[in-house]
């Protein structure tokens, strides 16, 4: 029970009782970031349609909120350093660590996160406008399943709930979880399965322009796994 709780607490923003946990409960809770998934692809659906009363735009107004609120910005904040540390990287691999330690935003992480709004609004449109709310839980489940396979495949770029979350981590309980999305998905849009390609692509990314893993490698991962099973499903629909 306690790393699920521990996984609702790193990956939401509800209110949670704090609990006391050891190292191991806090790596195993990465077996259970796909229930977070879950939640917020629920609360995002539930607002998304709440708005689509009125019209899609609305909705999917409503529903980035929603996604945006519940998570509190944590993933968009990876996706916006990890942009920064690529761009550094391009000119001095060697500032990778020093740009993602920095609290500050660049203009490439500010850029990221703009284009990762809009992308988000306008899929999420489309995909209201063919009545389809409820396929976007498909999405958040899918991208917090990525960090598992992420952990094992990547070194961490230094120690911290990084390497936890690897000692946690493994292809059993990944596989289990990937095989369950993948069996809703087939059934509801064929087309989404080919979103899980994502994953690898991400870590080879990041593993030829980062060097390894980290929170913010997470959480930019997620944000980027969301934004190509949304576009699967728009395109499924």
């Amino acid at each position: 029970m306690k790393p699920v709780l521990l996984a609702l607490q790193f990956m939401t923003r509800l209110p949670l009782p704090t609990i006391a946990a050891g190292e191991d409960d806090f790596g195993n809770a990465i077996r259970w970031f796909p229930i977070a998934g879950l939640i917020v692809g629920v609360a995002a659906a539930a607002a998304a349609w709440i708005g689509t009363l009125h019209s899609p735009a609305l909705g999917a107004l409503l529903g980035l909120g929603a996604w945006v609120a519940i998570t509190g910005a944590l993933h968009l904040d990876g996706l916006g350093d990890i942009a920064d540390a690529a761009g550094a990287a391009h000119a001095d691999r060697s500032r990778i660590s020093e740009v993602l330690a920095d609290p500050h935003i660049g203009s490439f992480g500010v850029t990221a996160i703009a284009l990762q709004l809009l992308a988000k609004f306008v899929l999420l449109e489309a995909l209201l406008q063919s009545g389809s709310a409820p396929l976007l839980v498909l999405a958040p489940v899918l991208a917090r399943t990525g960090p598992m396979a992420w952990a094992l495949l990547l070194p961490a770029l230094h120690s911290g709930f990084g390497t936890l979350f690897r000692q946690g981590a493994n292809w059993p309980v990944f596989g289990c979880w990937l095989a369950m999305w993948s069996g809703f998905a087939a059934v509801t849009c064929p087309l989404v399965l080919s979103a899980v390609a994502a994953l690898p692509l991400w870590a080879l990314w990041l593993n030829k322009r980062v060097g390894g893993i980290s929170g913010d490698g997470h959480g930019a991962g997620i944000e980027l796994v969301e934004v190509a099973a949304l576009l699967m499903l728009v395109l499924g629909q």
